[in-house]
């Protein structure tokens, strides 16, 4: 289930009026993780991708985890006091060699062994999520989630620092559709950071100088104010192939269009809205 994007948080009796569920809003990948016992875990990114492999540490505690255990979760890393979104784009080697702490952040269950409970509602899975992780330490944990609108905005301010990004809310008595959540699951940012995709580097391959970006909610291109030294190698790096011929725009100079998309997170602001680049997606 992917939550939509809303402009407020939604009230308590929202979301079809069941009630709901607010949970913290982490910065990492999404990721399925399926515990299976003698057999490898699996780590499922949003694309179908395993990613065990990249986070070993996270693979050996799912490893720990009895068979047939299914989570929902968020896979992040700390580092310096808050959540480092960038960390989970390094090698594992890098990551290790520089002590970035991994963690599993789960906010629902799919599956206990031998028992699918996609069907249950959000407030019973939630109850046997916190039975199944009771014993079960660091790097797997439930995610911080309350049903009262006001202790979740407050965790939401207090955290920020910490890189929590807002809130996931849920209608409570929602079941789990993999085909999709509708309106009964929800995220709100605390910020205008919206996603977006890359369509053309401004600027050489070796330093380009900004992105031209199609918002997700529209058709108009806007293109970012002048990359800084580091988004600009992050950007040189993950357009590295990706790049067709030149072309030339009468107001930005020189083009290179992207021959496959990329996605990217940007802030919007103003009227006519400007879009400054925030960074990669790496999921």
């Amino acid at each position: 289930m992917r939550p939509a994007a809303v402009p407020a948080v939604p009230p308590s009796d929202g979301l079809g009026g069941s009630g709901v569920q607010y949970e913290l809003k982490l910065d990492g990948f999404r990721c399925v993780a399926f515990a299976r016992g003698e057999r490898p875990p699996y780590l499922q990114s949003r694309s179908g991708r395993d990613l065990a492999a990249e986070f070993p540490p996270i693979a050996a505690a799912v490893a720990r985890l009895p068979a047939g255990l299914v989570l929902d979760a968020e896979l992040v890393a700390w580092r310096d006091g808050r959540f480092a979104f960038e960390e989970l784009l390094r090698t594992r080697q890098d990551r290790a060699s520089d002590g970035v702490t991994l963690g599993l952040v789960a906010f629902d269950l799919l599956a206990l062994p031998g028992r699918d409970v996609r069907r249950l509602p959000l407030t019973e899975r939630r109850r046997l999520l916190l039975a199944a992780l009771a014993d079960v330490p660091p790097p797997v944990q439930p995610v911080l989630a309350t049903t009262d609108r006001a202790e979740a905005l407050t965790w939401m301010e207090q955290l920020a620092g910490t890189g929590v990004e807002g809130l996931v809310c849920k209608a409570a008595g929602s079941a789990y559709r993999a085909r999709g959540a509708g309106r009964l699951w929800v995220k709100y940012r605390r910020s205008d950071t919206v996603d977006a995709t890359v369509r053309a580097v401004v600027g050489t391959a070796a330093r380009p100088r900004a992105l031209v970006l199609e918002l997700d909610d529209g058709p108009v291109l806007l293109s970012t104010p002048q990359l800084t030294a580091v988004q600009a190698r992050q950007v040189t790096e993950a357009v590295d192939g990706l790049l067709g011929a030149p072309v030339r725009d009468p107001d930005l100079g020189s083009l290179r269009p992207l021959t496959a998309p990329l996605r990217a997170e940007v802030t919007v602001t103003g009227r006519p809205p400007t879009a400054t680049f925030v960074r990669l997606r790496g999921d």
